[in-house]
């Protein structure tokens, strides 16, 4: 545990101390935690589940995200929760338990990035480090009301970090304002590969008919925010003759299941680890994906990824929402859990498949609950994405 008070449930009971940052530096007197798929030398890496803990020994090195932010200054306090193998958005965890929404009480936090979410918005720390491979920083952040980003796949090195599916796991991390999620990005992403200036926002259509009515109308402050910012507003689509935003989904779904059991298969096949049972059928689903026949997805994908450079690649922004709802009350499971899984991966296998940073800034409230708005830019426009949503939150800024 850290060495403060968990009244968030957000912390791992198997990691203890602090490491202290540097004296000076841009991130100097900051806190953060770290979700807990990163290696800290010294300690076991738990991955959410307690057969992993069980059967991997110490990290030999530290992370060097991790290790960047200590060197300007932030000072670690602790590991935070992870879905188990970080392969869920829902937040809770069958070992560990749900870690608090202190701006939706009762509701989920989100995942896989729960205990990150959960420590930035409860105000445990600064800023969190997340991974988001499928959505696990972006709806994390929208179902709690604070701001994330999924960085350019390839972007930051990934050394030091469990896998889940390479050719989709980003680093990625919370703040609860973006002026700090900003300078994170400073250190972390060192300058842009894009040159074009953003100017242009592009609203998909239909990704707003995807998400609850009530949290379309709530957007809608923050779309007319965004659009002040960049200029011109257009509606596009991206769903279309080769597929809807389901159908580009299930391709996101079966890539990913592919990876994942390459990646984690042999483990679980000779540890049969005790998951949850949402965990567990996802686990087994994955298998069945891997043993069948690989199809026409990893190839669709390359021409849906041309299809967005293409449309991004003089300095379009796209504005969606960035989790279908508001959180869904604690205990979320069976049709409702699936039903909430779909809907919001068919938002964010946008940047998923292209391999695009988002963003996720506060938005609105439904029914008390915060919600998000995701915008997306093209590949290496990272620091510049940050820099946009600093500037709409100055503009105008949003309470949760």
């Amino acid at each position: 545990m850290p060495d403060i008070p968990d009244t968030l449930g957000a912390f791992v009971p198997h990691f203890h101390g602090t490491l202290r940052g540097a004296a000076a530096g841009p991130l100097a007197g900051t806190k953060f935690a770290v979700k807990d798929i990163y290696d800290i030398a010294g300690h076991v890496t738990g991955c959410g589940n307690p057969d992993w803990l069980r059967t991997h020994g110490p990290a030999e090195k530290t992370a060097p995200v991790v290790d960047a932010l200590l060197a300007v200054g932030a000072t670690m306090i602790g590991k935070t929760i992870t879905d188990e193998i970080a392969y869920s958005l829902n937040g809770q965890n069958f070992h560990y338990g749900t870690p608090v929404n202190a701006n939706a009480p009762g509701r989920i936090p989100g995942g896989s990035s729960s205990g990150s979410a959960s420590a930035v918005a409860g105000g445990a720390v600064d800023f969190a480090l997340g991974s988001d491979t499928g959505g696990s920083v972006r709806v994390p952040a929208s179902l709690c009301g604070i701001y994330g980003i999924r960085t350019s796949h390839g972007r930051i090195p990934l050394q030091g970090i469990m896998p889940l599916a390479p050719s989709f796991d980003t680093i990625g991390w919370f703040a609860r304002d973006a002026a700090l999620l900003n300078r994170v990005g400073a250190v972390l992403l060192g300058e842009d590969t894009a040159a074009a200036p953003l100017r242009e926002l592009l609203v998909v259509e239909d990704a707003f008919a995807l998400a609850n009515l009530s949290c379309g109308a709530a957007l809608q402050p923050s779309v007319n925010a965004v659009a002040t910012a960049l200029g011109p507003s257009h509606a596009v689509r991206i769903g279309g003759a080769d597929g809807e935003l389901p159908d580009w989904m299930m391709r996101f779904r079966r890539l990913q299941a592919r990876e994942i059991w390459g990646q984690h298969g042999p483990w679980i096949e000779a540890t049969k680890p005790r998951f949850g049972p949402e965990i567990a059928a996802r686990f087994d689903w994955s298998k069945s994906v891997y043993e069948s026949p690989d199809g026409d997805d990893a190839r669709m994908r390359e021409q849906f990824t041309r299809r967005l450079d293409d449309l991004l690649k003089d300095g379009a922004v796209l504005c969606l929402p960035a989790a279908a709802s508001i959180a869904p009350g604690v205990g979320l499971v069976g049709d409702a859990s699936q039903q909430f899984r779909d809907r919001t991966l068919s938002l964010t296998c946008i940047a998923n498949l292209a391999r695009l940073p988002q963003v996720t800034i506060i938005a609105g409230r439904v029914d008390k609950c915060p919600i998000g708005l995701g915008l997306i830019s093209r590949r290496g426009s990272d620091r510049m994405l940050l820099a946009l949503a600093e500037k709409i939150a100055a503009a105008k800024p949003s309470r949760v």
